[in-house]
């Protein structure tokens, strides 16, 4: 009967040590997941501030853009950021051919939007405004495409 009862105390300390280990890793996991989020969002919060500055110095992308050859252009990333560099370009000699995104289905926009699994249109380059996963975006894209795959970050600091 001892036995038998120091067996369950043992089973017990076990199962509660391995749901105290299950429920740290877990908070440990939604940690990581909140400190990349908050990285992601200050990495976007510094390039739109840097954008700003470009645009309080008289400078715009559009002139970059029109410098360097690249007057058809594909847009990666349609969120918020996507959406500005589209509405900066509108009325230039730029023109934006469509926009690519993970979600293409879910968006609304006033060009074509594809996922980066479609077959991709030649153009002259592609801006990616998902700076965070910029490696990730032009190695899978170069695979795709012969244009320059940039990165609007990039842009932004050599204006």
């Amino acid at each position: 009967m001892k036995k038998e009862i120091m067996w369950a105390f043992a089973g017990t300390v076990l199962g509660l040590a391995g749901g105290a280990g299950a429920a740290l890793k877990t908070e440990v996991k939604d940690k990581i997941a909140l400190k990349e989020l908050s990285d992601k969002h200050l990495a976007l919060y510094m390039m739109m501030n840097q954008w700003v500055r470009v645009k309080q110095e008289g400078k715009n992308i559009a002139d970059y853009l029109k410098q360097h050859n690249f007057t058809m252009i594909a847009v990666y990333g349609m969120s918020y950021v996507g959406e500005r560099l589209i509405e900066e370009l509108k009325g230039s000699e730029v023109e934006v051919a469509y926009g690519i995104d993970k979600n293409a289905g879910g968006i609304y926009a006033d060009i074509e939007v594809v996922t980066p699994h479609e077959t991709l249109k030649e153009v002259n380059a592609v801006i990616v405004t998902s700076i965070f996963f910029m490696d990730e975006i032009e190695r899978d894209l170069s695979s795709k495409l012969s244009c320059p795959i940039l990165s609007l970050e990039d842009i932004l600091y050599e204006l």
